[in-house]
């Protein structure tokens, strides 16, 4: 068999490339003053520093980098690739060794008078001369472009450890100093402790902050920072002057702090590392997790209302997530907790014991802290090679737990134990017709209760979904049939919700009570969203030709007092539904919906009648 190479896909050629095929021989001389060190040469992604000196062919000097020639004694710093640069200069630059001196002889056309030249020059010089650059090559190295027009370089000396990097609003201790571009120094904290800082508070320099937002623990960088990226901050308040700094930093350590609601209120921070790499060695969902925690009030005294090294006597706490075992401000940081990590949440009281039991002396209302410390944890059982009555058996575990959490009004987690089962399902294969059976059943039933929740949150869409998966695997499903009419009539589509519920009366004659209830239901409801249309939109087509109608709009009581009406009109459909538990595996209230949500179809029926089909509710 022959095998043939692949044709390797050609690298694109960049806008340097180009300029380069412009150089003719002859029109870039190179003489060496002083030889440089090394083996190596700066290549495309190097940072080069370098003096240059540009002068005349008689000696004239045009312009100088260096003090003794009139310059700032600031060297140049380019990236190679990166920054405009004159082509004689782009071209030689990667001849030279690190340390070398050279002179360059230059034709107009290797420099300033290049055709569509991308470094701009002052009208006084001469462009049109030929030129001696002299050039010191000081340094060069592989430099990380931390943002896009390179007013911030990074260069690595020491590399650091992991692969985390500080981020608002981390907490980062490391040592700095600070030098202008000519080598003054004018900031040095290495002495006593570390610099403190949040990350994203403005505490140091823009331009340091975005560096530092590159570095690993234990890293030791340089980080090169433009004028237009030194903001006043606390680190160096007097920036005026300045046309770069740089920054030698050592990332000494960061605190993880997460901001795990994105308003401030629940916080955690991570006060020990834990074992492993995050967040693949976090715990999963429905671990089996075992945790040491004191609980206080953040109170002055700082009340510790529980501790389980005392309360516990000494043994730890061990819980499932995913269960609603514990409040959810505190489920949601351990989550995020590597092994043997130790972190302490402060938590506002609606994700504390404001909506869960509450311990006797913790005030409502209280806002507090929780230290925890993740001692270990156990995967959830893998079902792989278990056979099919096992399986079943495990998925009855957690659908019960999942109608526990629903009768708690805990819908998101009930959600997630019963798709959780689903997902499963998908690599179990029923071997006979009874086994086919049973599993058919049980992935029938788990899609109503998910539908059961989503008509709970309000998503009567999603509802409408899970019961369309039921009734395409078995189309007569009067469960299916009621409960997607539960989810039409939420959401105000009210024709679509007659179907279903006289569909499951033909269907399944034991269901004929429960029909017949909702469809008495179903009208009050239709009739009350008409009357409210008819009056919403009293007097729209009363007005002469050219008049403007404006629609009535209820006060804000008015909408409340629809919204109440919605709300009672559901929960009695709801309760009455309860009632049968043939239909109500894990149901409940419905979900409130907005009165025009409920007044769309009934509205297009009223304009219909008025012979104003063409009309659209904007």
């Amino acid at each position: 068999m022959v095998i043939e190479e692949m044709p390797k896909k050609k690298k694109s050629e960049s806008e340097d490339d180009k300029r380069r095929k412009k150089i003719v021989p002859e029109s870039l001389m190179k003489g060496l003053v002083r030889p440089g060190g090394g083996e190596s040469n700066p290549s495309d992604g190097d940072q080069v520093i370098y003096h240059c000196t540009v002068r005349t062919l008689d000696g004239v000097i045009v312009e100088s980098t260096r003090s003794e020639y009139g310059g700032k004694g600031i060297p140049i710093r380019n990236v190679l690739g990166k920054s405009k640069m004159i082509l004689g200069l782009l071209e030689g630059i990667p001849t030279m060794l690190k340390g070398e001196v050279a002179m360059f002889k230059m034709k107009p056309q290797m420099h300033y008078a290049e055709e569509d030249c991308p470094v701009p020059v002052p009208s006084s010089f001469p462009k049109e001369d030929k030129l001696h650059f002299e050039i010191e090559l000081i340094d060069f190295s592989k430099a990380k472009v931390v943002c896009d027009d390179l007013g911030v370089l990074k260069k690595v000396i020491d590399e650091g450890q992991g692969w985390e990097s500080p981020r608002e609003p981390y907490e980062v201790k490391a040592w700095i100093s600070a030098k202008t571009g000519d080598g003054k120094l004018i900031l040095s904290c290495r002495e006593g402790e570390p610099y403190f800082f949040t990350f994203g508070k403005c505490e140091v320099p823009k331009g340091l902050e975005m560096g530092i937002g590159t570095m690993a623990r234990k890293e030791k960088a340089v980080i090169y920072v433009t004028n237009q990226y030194l903001t006043p901050s606390p680190l160096l308040p007097m920036i005026d002057g300045y046309e770069e700094v740089h920054f030698e930093v050592e990332l000494v350590h960061f605190v993880q702090v997460r901001d795990m609601l994105g308003d401030g209120r629940l916080i955690k921070r991570r006060l020990q590392d834990g074992i492993g790499e995050f967040p693949m060695d976090c715990p999963l969902h429905d671990s089996l997790l075992r945790v040491h925690y004191k609980g206080m009030l953040l109170n002055e005294e700082k009340t510790v209302f529980y501790d389980t090294r005392v309360d516990n006597q000494g043994e730890p706490l061990e819980f499932s997530s995913g269960e609603g075992m514990l409040p959810e401000g505190f489920e949601m940081c351990v989550r995020l907790m590597l092994p043997g990590e130790i972190a302490l949440v402060t938590c506002p009281p609606d994700y504390a014991y404001d909506k869960f039991l509450r311990p006797p002396n913790v005030p409502e209302g209280a806002h507090v802290q929780w230290e925890i410390e993740l001692l270990g944890f156990e995967m959830p059982k893998d079902w792989t090679g278990l056979n099919f009555q096992s399986i079943m058996d495990e998925a009855e575990k957690i659908r019960v737990t999942g109608n526990r959490l629903f009768k708690e009004g805990k819908f998101e987690l009930a959600r997630a134990k019963y798709e959780k089962v689903l997902r499963e399902f998908n690599h179990v294969n029923p071997q006979t017709d009874e086994e086919g059976k049973m599993f058919l059943d049980t992935r029938n039933l788990l899609h109503l209760n998910v539908a059961a929740c989503f008509l709970k949150m309000g998503e009567c869409g999603k509802s409408i979904e899970a019961c369309n998966k039921v009734l395409d695997a078995t189309p007569v499903h009067a469960k299916a049939l009621y409960r997607r009419g539960m989810a039409y009539m939420a959401a105000g589509d009210f024709e679509e919700a007659r179907s279903d519920y006289q569909m499951m009366i033909k269907v399944d004659k034991s269901s004929e009570p429960d029909g017949t209830a909702a469809l008495a239901k179903l009208k009050k409801q239709e009739q009350e969203a008409e009357r409210k249309a008819r009056k919403q939109f009293k007097g729209l087509f009363d007005k002469k030709p050219g008049e403007i109608a404006e629609a009535q709009v209820e006060d804000g009581a008015g909408v409340e007092i629809t919204g109440q009406n919605q709300k009672k009109s559901n929960q009695s459909l709801s309760s009455e539904g309860d009632e049968s538990e043939d239909y109500h595996e894990a149901a409940g209230d419905e979900p409130r919906v907005g009165w025009f949500y409920n007044l769309w179809p009934t509205g297009r029926k009223l304009f219909s009648s008025l012979g104003l089909q063409r009309c659209t509710v904007l």
